[in-house]
């Protein structure tokens, strides 16, 4: 590469119109899964046109932004609510497009300075944060629910009682955590592409965290493919399509990735009560239903169904696997105890990101005199959280007893930094 190609403007420069590319590319892709998602668990039913309010909360809230709850049901009666909880269907689609737009112009390029990489992405994110503040203002309805028939519906029909419900987006913390997550996205997109270029200074980087960055989102997009072929199979085996798309375009990732942290041995705390329900199978909701905060693992829910075992053994091939490309894609100069420390730390790594980012916390309460507060199907809860440190310890373990197998393996094949040239002849 000659001086002139890393200096020429025309080059080195990655344009507004480029950038605005890449915000709406993300933004649309987000939207359209959103909105198909929304449709198939039928939300365009929702009164007062509110859809397309519904789909802006959904896409800030798959970016990591806040929405509250509300209500208005007067001075006889109260509402309260909260909602925490990623569709990371939504939130997959928009990091692929956005981090596949972010690494078009930087592509056929050896070295970028930091400068260059810094002054391009800023450029996505000051028309992110514009994007960002539309979708926070725009993620805002209110309209009224019925009360229902029996006694709640009676009080509310002599005392006048119409509630309301509504949500909205706290801006501020939208804005921070959606400026936060692209920067994710984005550095991401660095460490995962392996053509991609870095600064001078990170080079010396790129051979132990490139590799392992790289195998665990393939580890990750391997789960979601694997649970994506699985939902199509009962879509079409044993009914409720419309559910099971509006579970695939909203929250496969969500159901794909707790199976990982399930199969390596991890606990996740939860509850399911009134008419909610998680958007997972149908044995999740069982195991959660109960009075108190359920334990979710692997014994729990194979009192249901016996085949979640092989939660355990899918695990370990893909696993093994995962290690394997990580070390052939390594330099052959890295050790095998090397590999396995690098395995470990990106196992945990990838681990906590899911601990995360596919916790639940929902809640929606309403009474009218004191009446009716979690009750006549107005009002429920939905709570799953993991058990973070113990499920951090699991993945360390495996990642150290994968690595190390996964390099023993890659021994076999032809890595980097290999030649086939013999040992050199002895001079007479």
């Amino acid at each position: 590469m000659t001086s002139r190609t890393l200096s020429d403007p025309a080059v080195a420069r990655h344009g507004w119109v480029q950038a605005l590319l890449t915000v709406l590319g993300g933004l649309l892709a987000m939207g359209v899964v959103a909105a198909l998602g929304l449709w198939a668990a039928g939300a365009t039913d929702l009164p007062d046109g509110s859809f397309p309010s519904v789909v802006a909360a959904t896409v800030v809230t798959a970016v990591g932004g806040t929405v509250e709850l509300s209500g208005d049901a007067g001075g006889l009666a109260g509402t309260e609510g909260g909602l925490t909880v990623i569709p990371l269907s939504v939130t997959l689609t928009g990091a692929l497009v956005v981090g596949w737009g972010f690494l078009r112009p930087l592509r056929h390029r050896a070295v970028a300075g930091a400068p260059e990489l810094a002054g391009w992405a800023a450029r996505i994110a000051a028309l992110w944060l514009i994007a960002l503040l539309g979708l926070a203002f725009a993620a805002r309805r209110t309209f009224e629910i019925s009360l229902g028939e029996g006694a709640l519906g009676d009080l509310g029909d002599l005392f006048g009682v119409r509630p309301k419900v509504g949500f909205s987006t706290d801006v501020l913390p939208t804005v921070l955590i959606g400026l936060v997550w692209l920067a994710g996205v984005l550095v991401l997109a660095l460490l995962v592409s392996r053509g991609a270029p870095l600064p001078g200074g990170l080079l010396r980087f790129q051979s132990s965290v490139r590799p392992a960055a790289h195998a665990m989102v393939q580890l990750l997009l391997a789960y979601v493919v694997i649970a994506l072929l699985i939902a199509l199979v009962v879509a079409v085996t044993r009914g409720h399509a419309a559910e099971t798309f509006a579970v695939i375009l909203l929250g496969l990732p969500n159901v794909a990735w707790l199976a990982l942290t399930i199969g390596l041995g991890a606990t996740w705390d939860g509850r399911v009560d009134g008419p909610f329900g998680l958007p997972m199978p149908h044995v999740l909701d069982e195991v959660l239903r109960t009075p108190d905060i359920s334990a979710l693992d692997l014994g729990t829910l194979a009192e249901y169904d016996g085949r979640v075992w092989w939660l355990l053994v899918v695990d370990a091939v893909l696993l093994l696997t995962t290690a394997f490309v990580m070390a052939a894609l390594s330099p052959a100069r890295i050790r095998a105890w090397q590999h396995a420390v690098h395995m470990a730390v990106a196992l945990a790594l990838t681990v906590l990101m899911i601990c995360l980012m596919a916790r639940i916390s929902a809640r929606l309460g309403l009474s009218v005199l004191g009446i009716g507060d979690l009750g006549d199907g107005l009002s429920g809860q939905v709570l799953l959280r993991p058990r973070l440190w113990s499920a951090l310890g699991l993945a360390l373990l495996w990642g150290l007893v994968t690595g190390f197998a996964g390099a023993l393996l890659a021994r076999r094949v032809r890595r980097r930094g290999e030649t086939d040239a013999g040992p050199a002849p002895e001079r007479p």
